[in-house]
């Protein structure tokens, strides 16, 4: 798993295998997010729109929408409010303006009712237009806005005295008074229309008359994030937590698996691997503990790195596999001999593998003892933090039985270096390979895989012919 991609089928096989802990943890990240909703009351937020007609800038609209969360708008907005315990400083955290565009400034408010909410942005709106149009009011003493109003007066002043000079003009028919009196005519036309058009464009005038779009609407939901959202991401977000944990545990894993990285840290050849029926084994006495109760529920007893149980052949092709593993460790040796079969300590498998194995070098069918049968095999298990294998007696060398990818190069260094310790020579090496059994039964010579593996203990031993 260490160097493998991680794809869709291994966290398939993750969710496969470790529902029972998945469902778990996201059911406590739902209660996590449940108690992290209670913390934070509900919310609701309403826009309220106010119109800004005439000519504005992108900075001018920035500066009108600051204007419409500043302290003295939301301080007067509290005032008339006024609610019980509600300051402007608190408002002012509830307040927000942002420009749209067509020169629109809209203004949300927060509050933890719908009516609340509603009456903020009402009246932090109205508030707004009503500073605004005091500011464009205290304007009339500059010069941008006493100059047109002072033109406004020369120009009415103008047009009285054109109409005197026109009066006073000769009333004849001559072609100079005719020209004279036309000439005024035009001019106060003109003078006229310079002062519509200088209403038309007055920029005080027209910027003043911000407008409130109608009001806010009552919101009919709670702002995000809401209870529901908050609980469905605590359950969402702790259940990747715990597909990313079990990846990066996998990642990080430095179990052997393959059959090289096996032999090289035991210090010898590989004799052959061999078939155990896929099955849920007894448990045993130390596994009936509070602790050993609630893996089992959640499932955690069961690998979940490993790919899944290929189906075998029947009964007489897994016995011989086993026949031959014997074969060879016959042949490898030079004499009839007895051996330890050493198995890890919570290696279920390879204890099945092993018992198995026993019962097959007991059942040797060599037809006389001159003939060179199976060596004699006695199960030893061995734990795998402080592994102790029993000193030589009438054994002479040892055979490590084992599943791949179950234990690390240091352990497996451990159980050689505990081997030869006690005099025993690893002569070989078994794997055990889980596989799922077919449900019909050949018809071969009846043997129980499971009296040998249940039989053999620490002191069971089998002999040969």
């Amino acid at each position: 798993m260490s160097d493998d991609t991680i794809r869709l089928v291994t966290i398939g096989r993750i969710i496969r295998r470790r529902w029972r802990l998945l469902t778990v943890l996201a059911l406590v990240g739902a209660l996590v997010g449940y108690s992290t909703s209670l913390l934070f009351p509900p919310r609701y937020t309403t826009s309220a729109s106010v119109l800004l007609p005439g000519q504005w800038e992108e900075r001018e609209l920035l500066t009108q929408a600051e204007i419409a969360t500043s302290s003295v708008v939301v301080d007067r907005a509290a005032a008339a409010l006024g609610w019980a315990g509600v300051s402007g400083s608190e408002l002012r955290d509830r307040v927000s303006a942002k420009a749209t565009d067509g020169n629109i400034v809209k203004i949300s408010g927060t509050a933890d009712t719908p009516e609340r909410a509603q009456e903020l942005s009402d009246q932090v709106a109205q508030q707004f237009v009503t500073f605004a149009a005091r500011l464009a009011g205290d304007n009339t003493d500059s010069e941008a806005t006493t100059g047109p109003e002072e033109l406004r007066k020369m120009v009415a002043q103008t047009s009285r005295r054109i109409t005197e000079l026109a009066e006073a003009t000769d009333p004849g028919q001559t072609v100079e008074s005719v020209q004279t009196r036309t000439e005024l005519a035009k001019l106060r036309t003109a003078l006229q229309d310079a002062i519509k058009k200088l209403d038309q464009v007055d920029p005080a005038a027209n910027k003043a008359n911000m407008v409130v779009m109608g009001p806010a609407a009552r919101p009919a939901g709670e702002a995000p994030p809401t209870r529901m959202q908050l609980i469905v991401a605590g359950a969402l977000l702790f259940f990747l937590l715990a597909v990313i944990g079990h990846l990066t545990a996998a990642r990080m894993s430095r179990r052997l698996r393959t059959e090289p990285e096996i032999a090289a840290a035991l210090g010898s050849t590989l004799l052959g691997t061999v078939d155990v029926p896929g099955e849920r084994s007894a448990h045993r006495p130390e596994d009936h503990g509070p602790r050993a109760r609630i893996r089992r529920l959640l499932g955690v007893d069961i690998r979940w790195d490993i790919p899944p149980p290929q189906t075998s052949g029947d009964e007489a092709g897994r016995q011989i596999r086993y026949r031959r593993v014997c074969t060879r460790l016959r042949d490898q040796l030079p004499a009839p001999r007895r051996l330890l079969v050493v198995v890890p300590d919570g290696d279920e498998v390879a204890r099945r593998a092993a018992g198995q194995l026993a019962a097959e070098a007991e059942s040797d069918p060599s037809p006389s003892s001159s003939s060179r049968g199976y060596p004699m095999l006695r199960v030893v298990g061995v734990s795998v933090s402080r592994p102790m294998v029993p000193d030589r007696d009438n054994e002479s060398g040892a055979l490590v039985v084992l599943s791949a990818g179950s234990w690390t190069a240091g352990e497996l260094a451990g159980i050689a270096e505990a081997c030869a310790d006690a005099k025993h020579e690893v002569v070989g090496i078994v794997l055990a390979d889980t596989v799922r059994a077919r449900p019909t039964r050949s018809a071969g010579r009846p043997r129980d895989a499971a009296t040998p593996a249940l039989a053999v203990g620490d002191d069971a031993t089998g002999g040969s012919r």
